[in-house]
């Protein structure tokens, strides 16, 4: 499967200036198996260490010396690292601390040496407080699970993939190309975007694999939390991760979660899951100017799971479901929303963790809301989501009015149009929205 962010690999490692690359994201969003690929494909060799696999190797980073550490690798693998011609991949670098503030020496006493490390959780052995992270010594780059253009390539849907990305909105989409991108969508939503659960329905379409597929990731991530929390915290992460598909594109209260447990140890499981990027937050904003972060205000927001396919196994809606066009109406239409939001967060770019924002009227008693605002150049561009195809769009044209917007833009299951400065587009053009806006801008 090819990934974008095999792009970004290649940056840099081009760059003069490099410093030790810490890929992070959720566990089995494929982080390990692009690594893999990249160093195959870009480097005469590539020396995996996965500390998860093999825990001997942790004692070799006792020490800060990054030459020692080299030779002692070099020992236990029988190879000889070539700085500037290998890739040294420590992955599963949760497992050994110490790893992690190696990175630092990496970068400071062996800077051509090429170093990419990866880690699921990452955030639970970062916040127990026993080592310091290298500031300033490190890149990161943030990875997330497949997207929908990544889907379509991944099952040889190629020629619809360009055929997204290059929509103009004088071009009216064919109404048969529409359905077939409907269609696509909604496998998109019942499959999801995790690459073992893709690779199960490539391989056995009709088996459903790929659904207990899903199962088995959700339990994966249920166990993990016992490895890095005590068994209190452990309870406390669980019921915000069991709770966190029911509660997609409503304003999260604790309460919802569990009324006997205190809000605060909830707020930090939910803090230590959105650190490791298995929930996001979309923070309230009132819209009034850049950076959206400078008018949010945190303790007002709704959340995206993980993936949308673990989200609809997680709520255990019925497989057949997705095959009907009422599928994206489920839950109120939280499974659009939780799309568009994956989506906006996936097309982003990498260097930092995807923030996104909603706005609600501050006006007290007011409904007005919408889903989603975005940063396109210096402009603000609302974002209002339907399951459907109908919807009067009265608070996108509230906002739109009161903040003097040029553009905004609607996902629906309509085809694409623009009126009115509302940019129309079906929900599967996602990818199509940054090319569009700026023509329109």
């Amino acid at each position: 499967m090819k990934r974008s962010i095999e792009n970004y690999f290649l940056k840099w490692k081009m760059e003069k200036d490099r410093r030790p690359l810490l890929v992070r994201g959720a566990r089995q969003i494929g982080k390990s198996f692009t690594i893999n690929k990249f160093g195959k494909e870009n480097f005469r060799n590539h020396i995996e260490i996965n500390f998860e696999f093999r825990p001997e190797f942790k004692s070799i980073f006792q020490t800060l010396d990054p030459q020692e550490i080299l030779r002692k690798i070099n020992l236990m693998l029988n190879v000889k690292i070539h700085s500037g011609e290998d890739l040294l991949f420590l992955d599963e670098i949760q497992e050994c601390p110490q790893a992690i503030g190696s990175l630092r020496y990496f970068y400071e006493k062996m800077p051509e040496l090429h170093v990419i490390a990866a880690g699921s959780l990452l955030e639970f052995s970062l916040s127990s407080g026993l080592f310091e992270v290298p500031v300033g010594r490190i890149q990161y780059l943030y990875m997330n699970p497949l997207s929908f253009d990544e889907f379509l390539e991944a099952i040889g849907e190629l020629d619809f993939m360009e055929y997204l990305r290059n929509l103009n909105v004088k071009k009216v989409i064919d109404e048969a190309l529409h359905q077939k991108g409907l269609k696509l969508l909604r496998d998109y939503l019942v499959i999801g975007g995790m690459p073992a659960a893709l690779k199960s329905y490539v391989c056995e379409k009709e088996s459903g694999n790929y659904q207990r597929m899903q199962l088995l990731l959700l339990q994966t991530y249920r166990d993990d939390f016992g490895k890095y929390a005590n068994k209190v915290k452990h309870l406390y992460l669980q019921k915000v991760f069991a709770r966190a598909p029911f509660m997609v594109g409503e304003h999260y209260k604790y309460v919802n979660v569990d009324r006997e447990i205190p809000s605060r140890e909830l707020k930090e499981a939910l803090h230590l899951l959105t650190q490791a990027g298995v929930i996001s937050k979309i923070c309230a904003t009132s819209g009034h100017g850049l950076p959206f972060s400078v008018h949010s205000n945190e303790n007002k927001f709704k959340i995206l799971f993980l993936d949308g396919g673990l989200l609809q196994r997680s709520c255990g809606l019925d497989v057949e479901l997705g095959l009907t066009d009422d599928f994206l109406a489920v839950n109120s239409g939280s499974l659009a929303e939780q799309f568009v939001g994956q989506e906006l967060i996936a097309y982003g770019e990498p260097y930092e963790r995807g923030d996104l924002y909603f706005w609600k009227r501050e006006k007290i008693g007011s409904n007005a809301e919408v889903d989603y605002l975005v940063r396109a150049g210096s402009q603000i561009v609302p974002i209002e989501v339907k399951s459907g195809v109908t919807g009067k769009l009265k608070s996108l044209k509230l906002f739109m009015g009161a903040h003097s917007s040029k553009l905004g833009v609607r996902f629906s299951q309509l085809p694409l149009s623009f009126h009115e400065k509302i940019l129309s587009l079906p929900l599967y053009a996602v990818q199509a929205m940054p090319k569009l806006m700026r023509e329109l801008l």
